[in-house]
């Protein structure tokens, strides 16, 4: 291969960036379809992957470690999962309005206790080089994967495996279809959906931690752009699948990624339209998917969006 690209500049930057792009989408949108699984939906997950981005990024500043960041972002997540799940099991609490409210104070709390990690440097995540076989610059940058990539990749096949194989995924998917079927069998329900949802907390602060260390790798205020609301609509379109839920991030990854490919091959005009590929990808998805019928096919009875 030459240099020169030609035609397949773009693809190759669209490519690249999917694998970038998609890691968010994936961890998120795993993390959430666990909750679910249990029969509760997590819409404060934006709040937690933006407090989760600020705390990696001060973790690691502080530590001088990005992988010490990554843990203290995803303990954090757990916080504000089990805060989340405590707040759900109360009575007459509704778990979508718990969200929002989470949501606002996860980004809020980000914002004011990250006012002085704006201008430091924090160390940042390494990648794997799998291009490194080629003498191309694009090929071997479109091929740099983040560790977090592939350990996303392996948690999916391992959440495929648990809710079909263990006896740990038939509770779940049992507490999330059938709260009184559980009940009458014995397992208990409130333990098992606080444990999903700071499971859910956890993913979504690696999640940020993923964007502040890695890709676009600092700390700002914009740094979510909604990422943690369109991972939970990615999970209703992968069906509660955590394969699904793979493909469905590489999907909005390639979408996210439209933007900075064109800009990286020089295009300059109107490509800040392509920005909005995954806002507009999530409402057609939603719109051609939609069905009085197969709507919610496969979802979990006990999710209030089902009732």
């Amino acid at each position: 291969m030459n240099a020169d690209l030609g035609l397949w500049a773009v693809p190759l930057a669209v490519l690249g960036g999917m694998l970038r792009v998609s890691t968010p989408f994936l961890f998120v949108s795993l993390g959430e379809c666990v909750t679910e699984k249990s029969g509760r939906i997590n819409l404060g997950l934006e709040g937690t992957l933006v407090f989760g981005a600020m705390a990696g990024y001060g973790g690691a500043y502080l530590t001088g470690s990005p992988w010490l960041g990554v843990l203290a972002a995803g303990l954090f997540g757990v916080l504000f999962g089990l805060l989340h799940g405590f707040l759900c099991s109360l009575p007459k609490v509704n778990d979508i309005a718990v969200g929002i409210a989470l949501m606002l104070l996860g980004t809020g709390l980000a914002f004011f206790f990250g006012k002085p990690l704006i201008q430091p440097a924090a160390p940042l995540l390494p990648a794997i080089p799998l291009g490194a076989w080629s003498n191309v610059p694009q090929v071997r940058a479109a091929l740099e994967v983040n560790p977090l990539f592939l350990i996303g990749l392996l948690i999916a096949i391992a959440l495929l495996f648990v809710f079909k194989r263990t006896k740990i995924g038939l509770v779940l998917r049992m507490v999330g279809d059938s709260a009184d079927a559980a009940r009458a069998m014995g397992y208990p329900i409130l333990p098992v959906r606080i444990g999903a949802t700071a499971f859910g907390g956890f993913m979504a602060g690696v999640a940020g931690a993923y964007l502040s260390l890695y890709y676009p790798g600092s700390w700002n205020e914009a740094i979510s752009s909604g990422q943690g609301l369109i991972a939970v609509a990615l999970v209703i379109f992968a069906r509660w699948n955590p394969l699904a839920c793979f493909g469905a991030a590489l999907l909005f990854g390639g979408a996210g990624a439209l933007g900075p490919a064109l800009q990286s091959v020089g295009v300059t005009e109107g490509y800040y339209l392509f920005y909005a590929a995954p806002y507009v990808l999530t409402l057609l998805i939603l719109f051609f998917t939609s069905s009085r019928t197969k709507a919610l096919e496969g979802a979990p009875r006990e999710l209030s969006i089902t009732k």
